[in-house]
């Protein structure tokens, strides 16, 4: 006889005994007090009956064998969410607070692969049919501190779940981490999973992926739905610390697929229109209230890997690229930008600078090759007076702080000019056409540091004496009067 029969059985042999016990104590009770007391005991032993039996229901898996729940379960988790999973530990039963099975060690298998490696997996089942092992319904999984390995080729597995049947039943992935890696089996990037879920939207009728992580320090939230019928995907992005929102429609109906995106920034919109297919990213990129303005393009080929970007504003804010908690300003800090796989060329055209009305026709030029950062050929107009360019420059980060060295040169176009706006002694006005130094400039502390002054092709030693004792800050380049007494005063040592 099998266990489940000796429950059926033992059930049976219990609900006979309680009868007779009922029965047995009215018989001994007087008449009058039959009602009160077989009333109250019905109640009681009614109860006791009813949660025992419960009890014994909820119990009911503990007496299936080890293999065939483990074999029901995966061929449930396969057919409902395609993943295909390896227990290598016995699942142990819990009814409290609701039914489920757990097991620690469980991997997830892809083409073959070992794509995850999870620590603890937690698989709920419904209520509904704890009698038939073969009718068990999966109401959510949660995975627990799951280490995810993916690459190029099954980068997209989690958007692929998508797909899945999630009406009746919750994925959830806690505290887990993705590791991506290129093709040789190096980690790129750590991408750390706080909170994942899949579920599905009664008012999207949609199957939903919400996820909080973390990347390089950087905390973001991810939103996509999948609405398989149009073949488009639609994604949310945000990062709250650098006050970044993308929101996205992705149409991957084609060989290649075409993009739109929304940024909103610092309440400021501006969209891209985008196309990828698996050789190349192309894109432009427009400011939405004034396309004509404001537009960017570029194009980033992935075999071999090299990208370049080209730009043309009216007007450019600096803030926006080496800001505090600029995006850029924080991929340097974390060191990713210093790969020498990274082949990266940006460059922008600008009429003006924000907050800095007095600089003009800025030709921004700027790479990252062979893990080095640099501006080189940039340069920009102060009025009509000068041009400035910059050379051997390099970008970098040290103890957490970015730092910029380099070169420039002045070219001096009307010296008169730029005489008259400083206010200079007509005795230290002396014709220059050139000057060429060493600079330093701290982004955090917004500090400039200028050494090895050299005036049409030679070397001043006052000049340069006088500068060991100077330095800018950011302060001091607004302060019009102190920036005035200090250019002075170099222009007097150089005079005297």
């Amino acid at each position: 006889m099998t266990k489940r029969n000796q429950l059926v059985k033992s059930l049976k042999n219990i609900s006979k005994l309680i009868n007779s016990l009922l029965e047995r104590n009215l018989n001994k009770l007087k008449f009058d007090n039959i009602k009160i007391l077989a009333s109250n005991n019905k109640i009681i032993l009614t109860f006791v009956a009813v949660f025992v039996f419960f009890i014994s229901y909820l119990l009911l898996p503990t007496f299936y064998k080890q293999g065939d729940i483990s074999k029901e379960l995966k061929d449930e988790l396969l057919t409902k969410f395609n993943l295909d999973l390896t227990f290598n530990q016995n699942l142990v039963y819990n009814f409290f607070p609701r039914p489920h099975f757990v097991s620690k060690e469980t991997s997830i298998i892809e083409n073959k692969k070992n794509i995850a490696d999870i620590n603890r997996i937690k698989i709920y089942v419904s209520l509904d049919n704890l009698f038939s092992l073969k009718n068990f319904n999966i109401t959510e999984v949660i995975l627990e501190n799951a280490n995810f390995y993916l690459n190029t080729k099954n980068s997209n597995f989690f958007i692929k779940l998508l797909n899945n049947n999630f009406l009746n039943a919750n994925l959830k992935v806690i505290n887990s981490n993705i590791f991506f890696k290129n093709l040789e089996n190096e980690v790129l990037f750590i991408n750390r999973i706080k909170d994942l879920k899949y579920y599905y939207d009664q008012n999207e009728l949609n199957n939903v992926f919400f996820s909080e992580n973390e990347i390089f320090n950087i905390p973001f939230s991810l939103e996509a739905i999948n609405n398989e019928s149009e073949k488009k995907l639609f994604t949310k992005l945000n990062l709250d610390s650098a006050k970044l929102q993308i929101e996205n429609i992705f149409n991957y109906n084609d060989d290649i697929k075409l993009g739109l995106s929304t940024l909103l920034f610092n309440k400021k919109k501006s969209t891209i229109n985008y196309k990828i297919n698996k050789n190349f990213f192309e894109f432009n990129y427009f400011d939405e209230l004034d396309k004509k303005k404001f537009l960017y393009n570029g194009k980033i080929n992935f075999k071999p890997f090299y990208s370049q970007f080209e730009g043309n504003t009216q007007e450019i804010n600096f803030s926006y690229l080496f800001g505090k908690n600029a995006i850029i300003a924080e991929l340097l800090r974390t060191g990713i930008l210093n790969s020498t796989n990274i082949d990266f060329k940006l460059n922008i055209n600008a009429n003006k600078i924000q907050n800095k009305r007095n600089f003009v026709n800025l030709i921004l030029k700027s790479k990252i090759q062979e893990g080095l950062i640099d501006i080189d050929d940039t340069q920009i107009e102060w009025k009509d007076n000068s041009v400035i360019k910059f050379t051997d420059t390099l970008i970098f980060n040290k103890d957490g702080k970015l730092f910029l060295d380099g070169k420039s040169q002045i070219n001096i176009k009307n010296v008169k000019n730029i005489y008259k706006f400083l206010f200079t002694p007509k005795n230290f006005r002396k014709k220059i056409k050139t000057i060429d130094f060493r600079f330093s400039y701290a982004f955090d502390e917004k500090v400039v540091i200028l050494n090895d002054i050299i005036i049409d092709g030679k070397y001043n030693r006052k000049v340069n004496k006088k500068l060991n004792n100077i330095y800018f800050r950011g302060s001091d380049m607004q302060n019009k009067i102190l920036f005035k007494n200090m250019t002075n005063d170099l222009l007097k040592a150089y005079a005297g």
